[in-house]
């Protein structure tokens, strides 16, 4: 393990030119009622989790730095949004669906031009490797193409009248306002566009906070935001959240607040809304989403969902198994194949070929799990894989913990990072009882090949977690299922019919079944005196 950790990062020179970086970004621009303006203020310095070697020592590598924007900036935006939408009445929220569908096109075009800037910096910002960068940025560009098929869908259903006891009417959906659209860290990109997209193409007018970590990899896409919508519509703000994001809840402008991250974070802007009934949310939020292996169980398939599970992306995601119930009957030849398993995965940087893990962006995450790992072996658990829980700069070796009771922390807290916690069982109760008692209820995996005591698991979790997956990882996809959770684990539901429906309601025009109203809808529509009123059918 030295050997490796002592040649895991490279010198300069050893970097592919591909995936070199030039001098340091010194970004001041952010965007705002359809122009890029400059900030001369503080700036927050942005450093990679890539550290590299210079002589005898290993140095994090500077990436750059972003605007920290103060409160009253960030105001200006949200007066730009606000001003954009004018209270219903602006272009963008009156414009005809087949009209916002083609700015949005026209900025998918653009994005897709900066797919290679927007990959590498994926790797040098947050560490994800080459692979799962490239598949981040083509599946957030397949989930825009998702969502204006959805869309045209939609909208074609709506374009025709009902007739319901003499009352004729139309049911289309109409915006909801200025909506406040923050991602996370993890999936930067793709994370923050299953709510960014929804909330401009149904007629919103958005601020947009880039996450904390990945924050550079949105200026590529800042000509693209400002050319391909309206001035106003779209506003692109930095800065820390308590400062910024602070000002914008408690002006109590926001109408809808789409969030991912923390339940307690997600609380505390909440609850600076002076008008917290007329905030609509959507937030995904924390999550302890346990796999569950069932004595009579392919343990083969088990593990191998189980590792994936658990360490891709360095375990990273919400949708991580971050716990693991194994019955006591097949503890054993689990732990030994996972050990296995585990050993094969490559180290290394993130442009290396086959790399599954690589570096932690997050300042402070190597010293929180190596305390989670102390406070679980003073506590009766070991490591039982060779290596685990070394560690040297920003990178920490995964380690698998075993036994894991609940007087550890590791039981209790997400862990979101490379570590396997391993509880044995003999009493099925107690692994339910763990489901009903959590405070989290995102998803689990059940693992196992017994019909009876696997139907019966899902009848007792349906209304537990938002999903149950059989013999099979948690994940979010595909993107046209729904994406959601219960308790502390998420407000709301996203997919790609979901979130439109999210970033709108359904709004009617109604008249009574009389010739002289039919006629007067007809010549509306005849005539397109109105956007809303519309028979037009999208192709």
């Amino acid at each position: 393990m030295d050997r490796l950790l002592d040649s895991l990062f490279p010198s300069a020179e050893n970097i592919p030119e591909t995936w070199r970086l030039g001098a340091p970004l010194e970004q001041r621009d952010y965007l705002v009622n359809g122009e890029l303006k400059r900030w001369d203020g503080p700036l927050a310095t942005v450093r990679s989790p890539v550290w590299l070697k210079e002589g005898t020592e290993e140095r994090q590598v500077l990436l750059g730095s972003a605007p920290l924007l103060d409160a009253d900036t960030a105001l200006t935006a949200l007066d730009a949004a606000v001003q954009a939408y004018d209270k219903g009445r602006g272009a963008w929220p009156n414009m005809r669906v087949a009209e916002r569908i083609q700015h949005v096109e026209t900025f998918l075009a653009r994005m897709r031009e900066q797919r290679q800037a927007v990959v590498k910096l994926l790797m040098w910002e947050i560490g994800k490797n080459l692979k799962d960068s490239e598949k981040e940025f083509d599946r957030t560009c397949d989930y825009i193409v998702d969502t204006i098929n959805a869309l045209k869908d939609l909208d074609r259903r709506s374009s025709r009248f009902e007739l319901e006891q003499g009352t004729l009417g139309q049911i289309r959906r109409a915006p909801l306002g200025v909506a406040l659209c923050m991602g996370p860290y993890n999936y930067p990109l793709n994370e923050t566009f299953t709510t960014l997209i929804p909330a401009l193409i149904m007629g919103n007018t958005v601020v947009f906070k880039p996450a904390k970590f990945g924050v550079l990899l949105i200026r590529p896409l800042l000509e693209a935001f400002r050319d391909s919508f309206p001035p106003g519509v779209i506003n692109v703000i930095y800065g820390r959240g308590r400062e910024t994001v602070s000002a914008l809840m408690a002006s109590g402008k926001v109408d809808v607040f789409a969030f991912i991250g923390t339940h307690k974070a997600a609380s505390d802007l909440k609850k600076l809304h002076p008008r917290p009934h007329r905030l609509r949310a959507a937030l995904g939020l924390d999550a302890k989403n346990p796999g569950i292996v069932l004595p009579q169980v392919d343990l083969d398939n088990a593990v191998e969902e189980a590792v994936t599970g658990a360490l891709s992306f360095n375990g990273q995601r919400c949708t991580a198994l971050k716990i693991l119930f194994v019955h006591e009957d097949v503890v054993e030849a689990f732990l030994d194949k996972f050990q296995r398993k585990l050993a094969a995965l490559k180290p290394g940087m993130p442009w290396e070929p086959g790399v599954a893990l690589t570096p932690l962006p997050e300042p402070g995450k190597v010293d929180y799990l190596d305390g989670l790992v102390a406070d679980a072996k003073a506590k009766g658990a070991q490591v039982l894989n060779e290596g685990g829980g070394h560690s040297r700069g920003s990178f920490f070796y995964p380690a698998l913990l075993y036994p894991v009771n609940h007087d550890m922390r590791v039981y209790h807290e997400e862990q979101f990072g490379p570590l396997v916690p391993v509880v044995p069982y003999r009493d099925l109760q107690t692994v339910i009882d763990y489901v009903l008692d959590s405070d989290y209820g995102q998803q689990l995996s059940l693992f196992g090949n017994d019909p009876a005591t696997i139907g019966s698991l899902v009848d007792t979790f349906a209304n537990q977690v938002g999903r149950i997956n059989i013999n099979a990882q948690c994940q979010r996809g595909p993107d046209t299922y729904p994406f959601n959770g219960r308790k502390n684990s998420a407000e709301g539901t996203l997919s790609v019919h979901d979130a439109l429906r999210v970033f709108s309601i359904r709004t009617l025009v109604a008249t009574r079944f009389q010739e002289a109203n039919k006629a007067l809808i007809s010549e509306i529509i005849r005539n397109r005196q109105s956007s809303f009123l519309t028979t037009d059918y999208i192709f």
